[in-house]
C-alpha cells in the first residue's frame, strides 16, 4: 500500500467542519490533499434509524455506511481512484454530482462520527476535533438548516434536543480522549488551521 497519511476530522454538529475544509483546500492542492466527507456515505433514507416518534435520526452513526467508507479508503491506499455519488441531504432541488477521490500523500476524512467506527478509527494516523460551545453550535445549525435544508425552526429544535445532544454524548464524547489536536472554533479556527497546515507541510516534505 501507499504511505498516505490518514487524518480524521470530527466535531459536533455545526462546529465548522465544512468551513475548516474550505480553508485547508486553499492551502493545499488536489495532488497533495484528498478530502472525503462522511456525509456522502449516508445510507438510503429507507435504511435510516427512526426515533420513538418515527422521525428519522440523521445524527446517529448507524446512518453511515462505514463498510463502504473503509473499502474506498483501502482502494485509495492501494493507489486507485474512487468515484461516488454526492449526497444532497434529500433536497429535491439539488441534482447529485459524481465525486472523484484520487490517492494523495494526505487523505482527510471528515464527519460528525468519524471516530465512531472502530475499524475506521484504527486507520487514522492523526485525529482532529473542532470545538464550539453548545449555544453557538445550535445558533449556527439553526441558521444553516433554515437556509440550506428547507427545515422549519420547530424541526431544528426537535432534532437538536432528541437526536443531536444524545448522540453527541454517546457516540462522540467517549472518543475525545484519543484526539491529537483540539481546535477552538468559538470565534475562528485560524490558530488551529496554522497548526494543521504546519503538520501537513511536514508530512509533504518528509
Amino acid at each position: 500500500m501507499n504511505s498516505s497519511f490518514i487524518v480524521g476530522l470530527s466535531g459536533g454538529s455545526a462546529s465548522g467542519k465544512t468551513s475548516f475544509i474550505h480553508a485547508l483546500r486553499k492551502e493545499f492542492s488536489a495532488e497533495e490533499l484528498c478530502v472525503i466527507s462522511l456525509d456522502h456515505y449516508y445510507k438510503p433514507l429507507s435504511a435510516q434509524i427512526r426515533d420513538e416518534n418515527g422521525e428519522v435520526n440523521f445524527d446517529h452513526p448507524d446512518g453511515i455506511d462505514f463498510a463502504r467508507v473503509k473499502r474506498d479508503l483501502r482502494l485509495l491506499l492501494k493507489g486507485k481512484t474512487v468515484k461516488i455519488v454526492e449526497y444532497t441531504f434529500n433536497n429535491p432541488a439539488l441534482f447529485p454530482q459524481q465525486l472523484t477521490f484520487r490517492p494523495t500523500p494526505i487523505i482527510l476524512i471528515e464527519g460528525l462520527y468519524v471516530f465512531a467506527d472502530a475499524g475506521l478509527r484504527k486507520m487514522l494516523d492523526w485525529r482532529l476535533f473542532l470545538e464550539v460551545h453548545q449555544d453557538e453550535a445550535f445558533r449556527r445549525r439553526l441558521e444553516r438548516d433554515l437556509e440550506e435544508r428547507g427545515m422549519t425552526e420547530e424541526e431544528v429544535h426537535y432534532q437538536w434536543k432528541n437526536h443531536v445532544i444524545p448522540s453527541h454524548k454517546e457516540h462522540l464524547q467517549p472518543h475525545l480522549k484519543d484526539v491529537h489536536l483540539f481546535i477552538d472554533n468559538n470565534r475562528d479556527f485560524r490558530e488551529g488551521l496554522e497548526q494543521v497546515c504546519l503538520k501537513f507541510r511536514e508530512i509533504l516534505n518528509s
